[in-house]
C-alpha cells in the first residue's frame, strides 16, 4: 500500500508526458506541417490508450492478486477524460475557431464527429461522479452501474477513430480489438461470480436449552 502511494505522482507525472510533449512541440515548431491535426491525433489516441490501460486494472488485480493496484484505476480513468477535453478544446478552438454555427453542422453532418460528441458525453458523468463523496450519494451499486458507461465510452471512441480514417483502418481495428478482449474478460468474470455457489449457512447452536 505504501509503494502505491509513493508510485501515484510520478504515475501522475508520466500521465502528463503526452501533454508536454505536445506544449513543447507547439513552441519549438516540431508538431510537423499541420500541427492542429498532429495535436488532434496524439490526444485522441491517448484517450484510447488510457481506457484500455483503465479497463485492465480489475483483469490484472484479477489475475495477480494484487488488490492495491485498484487504486490507480480512478486516475488513469480522469487521465482519459483530460485528453478527451484536450481533443475536443482542439477541434473547437483551433480547429473551428468557436465558430458555434459550423460546429453545430459538422457534429450534425459527419458521423465520426457525432460519434466522438457521443463519446465525450459519456465520459462527462463518469469524470464528475468519480470522487469519494460521490460514491458515497449513489451508493455502490447505482455508482458500478454508472460507471460502466466507461465500455460505451470505449466503443464510441473506436467507431469515432474508424470513421475518422479514410484508409489505413489498422490502428482503430487494434483499438477494437483489445477492448474487446477486455470486455470478454469483463464478461467472463461477471458470469462466473454470479455462478458462483453461495455458501450456506451453518444454523447458530440452540441455547434454549
Amino acid at each position: 500500500m505504501r509503494a502505491i502511494r509513493y508510485s501515484k505522482p510520478f504515475v501522475f507525472l508520466a500521465c502528463l508526458l503526452p501533454a508536454a510533449w505536445l506544449v513543447w512541440g507547439a513552441f519549438h515548431e516540431a508538431l510537423g506541417a499541420n500541427p492542429i491535426q498532429e495535436i488532434t491525433h496524439v490526444t485522441g489516441d491517448w484517450i484510447l490508450r488510457f481506457l484500455v490501460l483503465s479497463l485492465m486494472i480489475t483483469p490484472v488485480r484479477k489475475l495477480t492478486g494484487w488488490n492495491p493496484i485498484i487504486r490507480y484505476r480512478r486516475m488513469l480513468g480522469l487521465f482519459a477524460f483530460f485528453y478527451a477535453t484536450l481533443h475536443l478544446l482542439t477541434y473547437i478552438v483551433l480547429d473551428q475557431n468557436l465558430g458555434w454555427s459550423y460546429i453545430g453542422a459538422d457534429i450534425a453532418k459527419r458521423p465520426y464527429i457525432t460519434m466522438g460528441m457521443l463519446g465525450f458525453s459519456l465520459l462527462l458523468p463518469l469524470a464528475i461522479t468519480s470522487t469519494a463523496g460521490w460514491i458515497r450519494r449513489l451508493g455502490g451499486k447505482r455508482w458500478n452501474q454508472l460507471h460502466r458507461l466507461v465500455y460505451a465510452a470505449a466503443v464510441a471512441g473506436v467507431v469515432h477513430y474508424y470513421w475518422l480514417v479514410k484508409s489505413d483502418i489498422s490502428s482503430p481495428l487494434k483499438y477494437g480489438a483489445i477492448f474487446a478482449v477486455l470486455f470478454a474478460i469483463r464478461f467472463w468474470y461477471s458470469y462466473a461470480s454470479n455462478r458462483a455457489p453461495v455458501p450456506a449457512r451453518v444454523p447458530l447452536p440452540d441455547r434454549s436449552a
